[in-house]
């Protein structure tokens, strides 16, 4: 959408002082790129708010920084460290400042319907990435299909246990859409096999911190009747991964999604048996293109979906090159990839053997 001049210059003023506030109070750096503008010669200002710095976030926030500075896109960045009035705050300041638009990716499913209402009636367009916020009203939502990577992932442990045994399932932040999705997948493909056993269930808030007190206790509680993890991400995963080494187990079967690069080097060595590979890098760079798109008044699909594909001992390797081992040229090419992708439909591709764009 372009802004007209004089609430554009009010807006540019006013995020100078947003700038200093953010800074001052520590709810998070605004990272301007120098460099993509509106039909007008004008730069805009997309303002970007987080659930959390994890390491899925923390690798999204590498793509968004590459495909801004590409397009001369000034980012207003914000983490909500999972707290959902902390996040109503943060988008409440950027509709206050007449961003061109938001991109969210939402602490809870169910949050922020007043600051997108507030957001609509001002013009400014609405995205949300990753999590979604399951609110009609939005412009643009970039998602993943979390329900199928929960089903890939619990077949994935199903084929490795012969369809029979007692796992344990860790879980996200309870009420964010991951958590809610990916969680219905899981538990699609567990209904399929009776001579399995969820001994416990219990979230981590996606933090490997939190997953290694989790499995802590349930090892305690259970023992040797684990006979495999079920994390609905990576780094809860590793989490569990950590526990279990330090009760001298060193044969539960881990499954996780996201492939970070230490889930990747979990699969690569053998500590995981897979992963479903959700790159923060190419979604959350997608999910800035849409909202850039957006605000230009550009015809585009605005809501893609992020397909995950599964990564294994096969093709581990190659996920490795676009994630660790050639990132830097990976990041290069990234502002071309993704605009390539929105064209094409297939938000997730990025040149992996099987990937069709």
């Amino acid at each position: 959408m372009i802004r007209p001049l004089q609430k554009l210059a009010t807006s540019i003023a006013a995020v100078g002082v947003f700038s200093l506030v953010l800074t001052g109070c520590g709810a998070g750096d605004p990272n301007a790129a120098s460099g993509a503008t509106d039909a007008g010669g004008e730069q805009l200002t997309i303002g970007v708010s987080v659930y959390d710095m994890s390491s899925f976030v923390t690798q999204g926030k590498e793509g968004i920084d590459a495909y801004a500075a590409a397009n001369n896109v000034k980012i207003l960045w914000n983490s909500a460290n999972l707290d959902v009035n902390t996040q109503a705050n943060q988008v409440d300041q950027f509709v206050n400042q007449g961003v061109d638009a938001i991109l969210v990716n939402p602490v809870q499913a169910g949050s922020l319907q007043p600051q997108v209402a507030a957001a609509k009636a001002a013009g400014i367009p609405f995205v949300d990435v990753n999590a979604s916020l399951k609110n009609d009203d939005l412009d643009g939502s970039v998602q993943p299909d979390d329900v199928a990577a929960g089903a890939q992932e619990a077949q994935m442990m199903m084929d490795k246990l012969g369809g029979k045994g007692n796992v344990v399932i860790l879980q996200g932040p309870l009420g964010g859409s991951g958590e809610i999705d990916r969680g219905a997948g899981i538990d699609s493909v567990l209904a399929q096999y009776p001579d399995v056993k969820v001994l416990a269930k219990d979230t981590a808030n996606w933090k490997r911190d939190e997953a290694v007190n989790k499995m802590n206790n349930w090892i305690s509680a259970f023992g040797a009747d684990i006979d495999g993890v079920i994390s609905q991400n990576d780094d809860m995963g590793l989490g569990a991964l950590q526990a279990l080494k330090e009760a001298g187990i060193t044969d539960v079967p881990i499954v996780g999604i996201d492939g970070i690069e230490d889930g990747l080097n979990a699969v690569k060595n053998g500590d995981f048996i897979g992963t479903s590979l959700q790159h923060g890098t190419v979604e959350m760079a997608a999910g800035l293109a849409v909202a850039i798109k957006l605000a230009k008044g550009e015809d585009i699909d605005a809501k893609p979906v992020y397909m995950m594909p599964a990564i294994t001992t096969e093709n581990v390797e190659d996920a490795m090159k676009n994630v660790v081992t050639e990132r830097e040229a990976f990041l290069d090419r990234l502002p071309t990839l993704i605009d390539e992708n929105l064209a094409s439909g297939n938000v997730a591709y990025e040149g992996l053997p099987g990937q069709e764009q």
